[in-house]
């Protein structure tokens, strides 16, 4: 497809209106660019209609159900349900918020309530606690708050959080692909025992060296041909090794996730059945009031900040956000975002949220939400081609993220590391993101760092007063274990 390069006024007909609507010109982009940015995001981040499944489908709840109910997994019914609200979100963010950004279920979320809620109650309660919490950081949303939030805080710390996300990204790449692995004397180690022995390990290496050769060449479509060629690497290795899939760990050899082969078949009708499986009240007769309030709380502040440095991180990557640290269309953005919280409870998929990998769209051009669009399409056709997801292995999207958190990276110049009163909170920020895999943890520990070193050096009076208030509410957060313990609760 050609190149948009005419301005806007001289654009017409259908791809005029879409120059036009989704500012394709006015943000210095083209069609061809938003498409390839697209396709980047949804090859990198399909994983999770794979994933989903099997993090909330493999686990009973208090009564002894799996999700969709059943004395068995049922895993095709949360596949379905995953593509289908990731979809329809993603569509939605790019019509309304008119950014690069994904959403589909949100990790550490979806084990949050698999491992930490439905243990305590039915799946049907667990999900109707995510749409109360969807719903309260929509009217969050609508009351201006969340906004708020996000312009109060200083534009050095909104800088530490990308490159926290670009570090968290790049962690989470190398863990999918095996390349970085947990250890029995250190935390972590180089693939395994030390030596990087396998088959999938060895594709993951090609895909890193193929994917950065390429964008320092400013190839037109880096990201996306690495991703593309490395698929094919993999398809070829699985082909001639039998290398197989990891099984949990028992074949440490073996892919981690997808074993990427070509499927038998490529169009599957989908059962959708699993949507709208939620009691929206039920969870307060099965816990105390007290708890169920505690599991709401917990969600929503991971959920908020999740979100809110996600926006920042990718916008920032997009060339978005402006110097004073602001980001156009705002409400919109975490408007629909917080939507997604409560559709995918509804959806019985847990809650929904922007993707730090949308982050691989921006890195191959994508700066609209036309990119979105395109993306909500491709896991829309998922909802029916779900075998043809499957071909792609963690070990070949994997590059995609290390690549793009090295480009996140690079924002740290604007860092000023000999102010410590923001130096140390930018550190703390950084650094904890990856250390703790937690994206909340990060933000919440530069924020309450902020507020302390201010105040301490009587500089009190240059804290907005959001960030005292959002500083405390991370203060409970972090106490929540403590809290428990001492209502008897944990």
């Amino acid at each position: 497809m050609s190149e948009i390069t005419a301005p806007e006024s001289q654009s017409t007909g259908a791809v005029g209106w879409l120059d036009r609507f989704f500012l394709i010109s006015e943000r210095q982009s083209t069609l061809s660019r938003e498409i390839r940015g697209g396709l980047a995001t949804f090859f990198t981040m399909a994983y999770i209609v794979v994933l989903n499944p099997l993090i909330l489908g493999g686990v009973k709840d208090a009564d002894g159900q799996y999700l969709g109910d059943g004395s068995t997994p049922n895993y095709a019914l949360i596949a379905a349900a995953t593509a289908l609200t990731a979809g329809l979100l993603t569509i939605l963010m790019g019509f309304v918020g008119k950014v690069p950004f994904a959403l589909a279920a949100g990790l550490g979320l979806n084990a949050f309530v698999a491992f930490g809620v439905a243990s305590q109650m039915s799946w049907e309660d667990a999900m109707g606690l995510i749409v109360l919490e969807g719903i309260v950081i929509t009217i969050l949303v609508l009351t201006g708050f969340r906004t708020a939030v996000f312009h109060a805080i200083p534009s050095q710390l909104k800088t530490a959080i990308s490159v926290g996300i670009g570090l968290f990204i790049a962690l989470i790449g190398f863990v999918d692909s095996g390349f970085v692995r947990k250890a029995a004397g250190t935390p972590l180690e180089l693939g395994i025992g030390g030596a990087l022995t396998s088959w999938p390990i060895f594709v993951f290496v090609i895909g890193l060296l193929l994917t950065a050769l390429l964008v320092a060449r400013k190839v037109k479509g880096a990201i996306l041909i690495g991703i593309v060629g490395t698929t094919i690497l993999a398809i070829i290795v699985e082909a001639i090794a039998k290398v197989g899939p990891s099984a949990g760990g028992k074949n440490p050899l073996g892919w981690s996730l997808v074993v990427p082969k070509m499927p038998e078949k490529i169009v599957d009708l989908p059962d959708l059945s699993l949507i709208g499986q939620f009691s929206l009240f039920g969870s307060f007769s099965k816990i105390s009031v007290v708890l169920a309030v505690l599991f709401v709380f917990t969600l929503l502040i991971t959920d908020f900040f999740d979100t809110m440095g996600t926006v920042v991180g990718v916008g920032a990557q997009a060339g978005l956000v402006a110097e004073d640290g602001t980001l156009p269309r705002t409400r919109e953005i975490l408007l629909v975002d917080s939507i997604a919280a409560a559709a995918g409870g509804a959806a019985s998929t847990s809650s929904n949220t922007t993707y730090i990998e949308s982050a691989a769209g921006v890195g191959e051009g994508a700066r609209t939400g036309f990119a979105s669009v395109v993306t909500g399409i491709l896991f829309l056709l998922a909802v029916f081609l779900s075998p043809l997801v499957n071909v792609v292995p963690y070990e070949a999207a994997a590059p995609a993220l290390v690549v793009v958190g090295f480009l996140m990276m690079t924002a740290i110049k604007a860092i000023d590391f000999n102010d410590y009163e923001i130096a140390i909170p930018a550190f703390l920020t950084i650094v904890l993101m990856p250390f703790t895999y937690s994206i909340s943890n990060g933000i919440g520990a530069g924020f309450i760092t902020y507020v302390l070193i201010k105040a301490i050096k009587g500089k009190s009076s240059e804290v907005h007063p959001l960030m005292w208030i959002v500083a405390a509410l991370f203060v409970v957060y972090f106490a929540l274990g403590p809290v428990k313990i001492l209502l008897g609760l944990g």
